[in-house]
């Protein structure tokens, strides 16, 4: 027996509909269209499409402007920063909650911020961007809740968390609830230090109490003539102090990077950061609980360069470039430096050895004499307390004839500051190994990771000078009264320089008493340290029960 079929809506008044639709117009054809109702499941998603379009869409007029500036959106930038399509943004839709003047009719969907995670060589990351065209980027609650949500965020699954400034500050409408938001993030900065790596890159302004949390993060870069960075404005210091200066000069990229040492990277473009931020990523662990990203290399573990083995100049007063010395050791001859306009007698950055990622820090006779002075004891204590936490090992290029003297150097601090490197190298647990090239003098030799303050592998070139102060200075001193009553005081002093540099200035005297492990030519450099580094992946240090240290700030 055949079973009954109910009428569909098609099959009772739209049949005379379609009848009507099928007759001919003008010799021509119309086919037929059958009409159907949008479901309810529908129109809820449809209404979602446009919201998040609108959302995602901004105020267009404000996006000309921003793009006017030569400058990128948010999502832009976002978009340019990580994996083609691996981004996903966390709430979208968050919109203010003030009814103070006037503010609860405009409200913008994501308040000024875009928040989420993605990838970058497909590697988890976090990532905030602020909003310009929102607001201004300013900073409001929600704007705070939603960036201390991703930054928890990245805490929780233990990837690097990225940060895009350009902000016109705390939203004056809100009040102290905009400063309050400013305290959570700064916490959630010091909370996350040495658990996740944190970057800022500054590509607006970035004023005030603002400029706190990216100070708190591991590396700063910006980009010239869009990003700058100061507490008190051009305005504010005219009217306190009569200085005249203007953004550029007082917070602009250059300043940052030559003069204050706050920042760590210069771009000429926005698209020059993101590919620094990219090769940056590739050295660093995701956390604090991970090692670094071993990369395979070409380069043979064995390999020796000749070239080595006269870089040095024969004279300890003729300076040479250390960076020639660096490419010709690390794999590929590739050295990402940091701060590289900042303290440059003294050198750090990244680089692999034997596919290890590996820190670097190095005096550099080119300036200064690779003397340490205030700005390169600050510069390298923080790197190398940055590489210690993030399980970084840390590789030692020695050439320094001591620290800088003079009454600025005293007077700004240097016995405080140049604390800073011993200390940071004294704490550091990760594998330590030294190179020193020529000379090693007074405490200078002792700050810069000697055997005596916990290096593990301690080599020494045969043109090295392990002393308490050069070969001049101790003589002028020892044998003042020899020399003052010589016949011939000239002759006297070269003869007894000579004897001094045979007997103390050089190598061999430390590796008597076990200072240095080994005396080897400088070609065998690259094999020496990859053995050492290999050896040393399982080393484990103890440290003494405590809250913290008291570093010398």
């Amino acid at each position: 027996m055949a079973k009954a079929v109910r009428p569909g809506p098609e099959s009772s008044a739209k049949p005379a509909l379609s009848r009507k639709r099928n007759a001919s117009t003008n010799g021509k054809t119309v086919v037929p269209v059958t009409r159907r109702e949008v479901s309810a499941g529908e129109k809820r998603i449809n209404l979602l499409r446009k919201r998040r379009h609108d959302a995602i869409q901004g105020d267009v007029a404000a996006l000309k402007k921003q793009h006017d500036k030569g400058k990128l959106s948010a999502r832009e930038r976002i978009d340019k920063l990580l994996d083609p399509g691996s981004f996903v943004e966390f709430d979208t839709f968050a919109l203010h909650r003030n009814q103070n003047f006037d503010m609860a009719d405009k409200r913008i969907p994501g308040d000024g911020v875009v928040t989420g995670y993605g990838y970058i060589n497909g590697r988890q990351v976090a990532v905030f961007s602020h909003d310009a065209t929102a607001f201004g980027g300013s900073l409001g609650e929600v704007f705070a809740e939603k960036v201390v949500k991703i930054m928890d965020w990245a805490a929780k699954v233990g990837c690097p968390c990225l940060g895009i400034n350009d902000s016109g500050g705390a939203r004056i409408q809100e009040g102290v609830v905009s400063l309050a938001g400013y305290a959570y993030i700064f916490a959630r900065n010091v909370d996350n230090s040495g658990v996740i790596p944190q970057l800022s890159l500054i590509v607006g302004p970035c004023t005030g109490g603002a400029v706190y949390s990216p100070a708190m993060t591991d590396f700063i870069l910006m980009v010239k003539e869009v990003g700058y960075m100061f507490i008190t404005g051009p305005d504010v210091i005219k009217v306190t102090t009569g200085e005249q200066v203007g953004f550029e000069e007082l917070g602009g990229a250059e300043v940052h990077n030559l003069k204050s040492g706050v920042a760590h990277f210069i771009a000429d473009t926005e698209k020059e950061s993101f590919g620094q931020i990219r090769e940056l990523l590739s050295y660093l662990p995701q956390n604090n609980r991970e090692q670094p990203p071993f990369v395979a290399t070409k380069d043979p573990a064995d390999r020796m360069d000749k070239e080595l083995q006269t870089v040095v100049p024969d004279s300890s007063g003729v300076p040479y470039d250390m960076h020639d010395v660096m490419r010709r050791v690390f794999d590929d001859g590739k050295f990402l430096e940091t701060q590289p306009f900042f303290g440059p007698n003294l050198i750090t950055g990244f680089a692999r050895l034997g596919g290890h990622s590996v820190g670097v820090v190095a005096n550099q006779p080119k300036s200064g004499a690779g003397a340490l002075d205030i700005n390169a004891s600050v510069k390298g204590g923080r790197f190398v307390r940055f590489c210690d936490a993030f399980n970084i090992p840390i590789i030692t290029f020695v050439d320094v004839p001591g620290f800088l003297p003079g009454t600025a150097q005293e007077y700004g601090g240097i016995i405080r500051h140049g604390a800073k490197l011993l200390y940071a190298y004294c704490e550091a647990t990760v594998p330590k190994l030294t190179v020193i090239t020529r000379k090693a003098y007074g405490g200078a030799y002792d700050v810069m990771s000697s055997k005596h303050i916990g290096a593990d592998f301690n080599v020494a070139w045969p043109s090295a000078e392990i002393a308490v102060m050069g070969p001049q200075g101790a003589v002028n001193v020892i044998f003042r009264r020899e020399i003052a009553a010589a016949e011939d005081p000239a002759a006297k002093t070269k003869e007894l320089v000579a004897d001094y540099i045979d007997k103390f200035a050089n190598p061999y005297f430390a590796a008597e008493r076990g200072y240095i492990d080994d005396i080897i030519e400088p070609q065998q450099t690259r094999p020496k340290l990859i053995s050492a580094l290999n050896a040393l992946q399982g080393k484990k240090v103890k440290r003494p029960r405590r809250k913290h240290g008291n570093i010398p700030l």
